[in-house]
């Protein structure tokens, strides 16, 4: 497993060009929202503006992993290692995860700067909700990134199948991130990271649980 991780973060290290990419994605979506909210903007937008440019940048970059697996003929290689597929899934997930986070690293900032949030007393809860929002996404995108990769118009279906699953998740992540970013309670906000973390779990468990029947099927 983690070989696995290990040499798809080596690829995106060496290649540059993922991470790049989907920051610049995420630039962009910022902009269109600041652009959009010429005056002082809402912490809501603020938030909205945030987990959308993660879902847009997360979907393309959880289904690059298995392109690159196709492209270079090395999932049938996986799949009959003697390596239970649940930890392709992990590995997979996990390197989504790590991607997703590099990502956050750089476009949090720019919210804060763009929106003229200041979270500075919450910073520790806000990477909370951020990291349990990667988790169920990423949860749900390696999933599906793995049976969308074999459709032929995989780059419409993967969207298609990812974003009614994780409306829950992005609902409880801009909900949470928007009181963290505003005058929220914390009992406002544990609400919703609850929600993230009941979300993960069962995601989670599902993606271990199938995936072996999706990459054999």
């Amino acid at each position: 497993m983690l070989a696995i991780l290990a040499k798809d973060l080596r690829i995106e290290l060496r290649t540059r060009e993922g991470v790049s990419s989907l920051a610049v994605l995420g630039l962009l979506v910022l902009l269109v929202f600041q652009f959009a909210f010429p005056e002082r903007p809402t912490p809501e937008a603020a938030a909205a503006a945030l987990w959308l440019a993660f879902v847009l940048a997360g979907t393309i970059g959880a289904q690059r992993t298995f392109l690159l697996e196709r492209e270079n003929a090395c999932m049938h290689g996986l799949v009959t290692a003697p390596l239970d597929p649940a930890m392709i899934f992990v590995a997979k997930m996990l390197g989504n995860v790590v991607i997703l986070t590099v990502l956050q690293f750089l476009v949090v900032p720019l919210t804060v700067v763009f929106f003229d949030v200041a979270p500075t007393s919450r910073l520790g809860w806000l990477a909370v909700v951020c990291f349990l929002g990667n988790v169920g996404f990423s949860a749900v995108t390696t999933l599906f990134a793995a049976i969308s990769v074999r459709i032929r118009a995989r780059e419409v279906m993967l969207p298609l199948l990812v974003l009614p699953l994780v409306s829950p998740l992005l609902i409880a992540a801009v909900q949470a991130s928007a009181r963290l970013l505003g005058d929220g309670s914390a009992a406002e906000v544990s609400v919703w990271i609850q929600v993230l973390a009941a979300f993960d779990v069962i995601f989670a468990a599902a993606g271990w649980l199938l995936f072996e029947y999706v990459v054999r099927e």
